[in-house]
C-alpha cells in the first residue's frame, strides 16, 4: 500500500471534495499538481471546478475553463452545460443561456429535465413568459413530465405581468398541441391563484379542472375552501368542505403541513379553516394531535 499513487480518480474525489468545503484555490492548487505529474483532469473534474466557479458567480472564469476543455478535445457533458444554463439563468442572462443550450444540441447531447427546468425558471425570471411557456412545451413533447414547480413558475409570471387568463389558458394550449393537462397544472393554477387571494379565477381553475375529468386531490380542495374563508365567502367553503367528506378526502398530516408552510404567519386565518375542516370530520387523528399541540404552544407564547 506504501507504494500506492494517486491517480485521476483520487485527484478527481480530492478537488470535488475542496470544492464542496468552498477551497476552490486548494482545488487548483490540486489540478496544477495533477497536471505536473502527467495526470490530466477529465471532464468530471472539470465539472467539480465549474460548479463551484459558477456557485460564487464567476462566470468568467468558469467559461474559461470551457474553452480550456474545447482546446483539450473534452467535450462538455450535460452536467457541464447544465451547470453553465442554471447560473446564467439564476442571474437573469438568458441570452449566454441559450447560446450553452445551443451549443448542447450541436454537440450532440440531449436536453434533459433539469435543462428545461433551469430554463423556464430564468425565462419567467426574466418576464420572458411566451419563451418559458414555448420550453415548457418542447419539455413535454420531448417526453419530460413537468413538475408543479415548473408550472406555478409560469403562473407566477403571467399573474407578475396581471395577465391571468393567459394562465388559465394554459391547459388549453397543452390540449391544442395534443398535450393532456394533468392534474399539476391544475394544482398549479390554484394554489399560486389562491395564494395571490385570487379566488374568482382559482374557481375558474377549478371548474375547468372538474370538466376535463379531473376530480381533484385533498390539497386542491384544501386550498379552494381556505381561500374562500380568506375571501369571506364561508359557505363556498363549508359547501366544498361538504363535498371533500363525502368524496372521503381526508387531511393527512403531510397536507396539514402543506397549508401551514403555504400561509405561515397568518396563525388566526388557519384556526379557523382548521375550526371548520375539524367540525366536518375531515382531519385524520395524528392531524388533531397536531393541532393541540400547536394550539398548546401558541398559548403558551402568548402567556409569555
Amino acid at each position: 500500500m506504501r507504494d500506492t499513487k494517486p491517480n485521476h480518480i483520487t485527484y478527481t474525489t480530492l478537488i470535488n471534495g475542496y470544492c464542496r468545503v468552498n477551497d476552490v484555490s486548494e482545488a487548483f492548487r490540486l489540478r496544477h499538481e495533477m497536471e505536473a505529474k502527467g495526470i490530466f483532469p477529465g471532464v468530471a473534474t472539470y465539472n467539480s471546478i465549474i460548479r463551484k466557479l459558477c456557485e460564487e458567480g464567476k462566470m468568467r472564469a468558469a467559461n474559461l475553463l470551457l474553452d480550456e476543455m474545447r482546446e483539450r478535445k473534452i467535450e462538455p457533458d450535460n452536467v457541464t452545460c447544465n451547470t453553465l444554463i442554471n447560473a446564467y439563468c439564476k442571474r437573469g442572462d438568458m441570452v449566454f443561456a441559450w447560446k450553452i443550450r445551443n451549443m448542447m444540441l450541436e454537440g450532440g447531447l440531449k436536453l434533459d429535465q433539469f435543462t428545461y427546468k433551469a430554463l423556464i425558471r430564468g425565462f419567467c425570471k426574466t418576464q420572458e413568459i411566451s419563451e418559458a411557456a414555448e420550453v415548457l412545451f418542447e419539455m413535454l413533447n420531448a417526453g419530460f413530465c413537468p413538475s408543479y414547480s415548473t408550472y406555478a413558475w409560469l403562473v407566477d409570471g403571467y399573474c407578475n405581468q396581471r395577465n391571468e387568463e393567459a394562465a388559465l389558458r394554459i391547459p388549453l394550449e397543452l390540449a391544442k398541441r395534443g398535450l393532456g393537462a394533468d392534474i399539476s397544472v391544475y394544482r398549479a393554477l390554484i394554489r399560486r391563484f389562491c395564494k395571490k387571494g385570487m379566488v374568482d379565477f382559482a374557481q375558474k381553475a377549478f371548474i375547468q379542472m372538474q370538466s376535463n375529468g379531473l376530480p381533484g386531490c385533498t390539497l386542491t380542495f384544501a386550498n379552494m375552501a381556505y381561500a374562500y374563508l380568506d375571501a369571506g365567502k364561508p359557505i363556498m367553503a363549508s359547501e366544498l368542505l361538504n363535498d371533500m367528506a363525502k368524496k372521503g378526502l381526508n387531511i393527512t398530516a403531510k397536507i396539514y403541513k402543506s397549508l401551514g408552510d403555504s400561509h405561515a404567519g397568518e396563525d388566526s386565518k388557519l384556526e379557523r379553516f382548521w375550526d371548520y375542516a375539524t367540525a366536518k370530520g375531515l382531519v385524520a387523528k395524528n392531524v388533531c394531535k397536531l393541532l393541540r399541540h400547536s394550539k398548546f404552544n401558541m398559548e403558551n407564547t402568548l402567556a409569555l
